[in-house]
């Protein structure tokens, strides 16, 4: 992903990707059920490191385990690349926690873009002051083991149903978190730009009392109307 890419997708809304998306082909790229911990954190935007749970067998996971500096889930968190998000496959089983605040922070101090889960995280309280996006179903204050068992990193995983390969981008806003495929993530980043300045025109427009048909989408003389609008505020 460019930077410029980067740029753009900080800047454009979840809406507008899953539609510059569908046009490509994709319908299933929303990760839905999960929301925002802390509404006051910056956007989200960057590839995806991934972490795989399956259910939790008790001859396995016990305290003990986090002694081990293999553990997944441990080393996922100390070897996420800077400015990506770690997304974790929780099976969307919020019956216990995903994480929780300190290996939230250690993320963040460590430089990461942010943390998805279609689980739950404990410590939310904590999380929600920090300035650092992170996304999750329900608030879950049980320990991991009880229920996850961290086994894979960095593969093909299920976050929602939707599927997150290593490398995709992921875009969150204050609706959810959408993933881009990373092959196509710049010429989406660019559509996608180009239809949010066009819709910041029509609803300008909307909110002056103009109604829809001809506008959106256009027609000829709107498009020639945007183009000077577009000049006159220089976007």
């Amino acid at each position: 992903m460019l930077d410029s890419s980067r740029d753009k997708f900080n800047a454009i809304s979840t809406a507008t990707l899953t539609t510059a998306l569908f046009k490509r082909g994709f319908r299933n790229t929303f990760i839905a059920g999960i929301h925002r911990i802390n509404p006051g954190a910056p956007r989200l935007v960057g590839p995806a490191y991934t972490m795989r749970y399956i259910p939790a067998r008790e001859d396995l996971d016990h305290l003990g385990v986090f002694e081990d500096r293999s553990h997944p889930q441990r080393k996922g968190v100390e070897e996420c690349p800077a400015g990506h998000v770690f997304v974790i496959d929780s099976r969307r089983n919020c019956a216990a926690a995903s994480a929780g605040n300190i290996l939230v922070t250690r993320l963040w101090k460590r430089g990461a873009a942010g943390i998805v889960t279609d689980g739950g995280f404990r410590d939310t309280p904590e999380i929600a002051d920090l300035p650092f996006p992170a996304y999750h179903a329900a608030a879950s204050a049980p320990t991991n083991l009880i229920r996850h068992h961290a086994v894979d990193l960095n593969v093909p995983i299920a976050c929602g149903e939707v599927a997150v390969y290593p490398g995709d981008i992921m875009v969150g806003d204050g609706e959810g978190v959408v993933v881009v495929p990373a092959h196509i993530a710049d010429e989406v980043a660019d559509e996608a730009f180009e239809q949010t300045v066009f819709e910041d025109f029509v609803q300008e427009k909307v909110m002056e009392g103009r109604g829809i048909f001809g506008l959106y989408p256009p027609a000829a003389e709107a498009r020639e109307e945007f183009a000077r609008w577009r000049a006159a505020n220089k976007r």
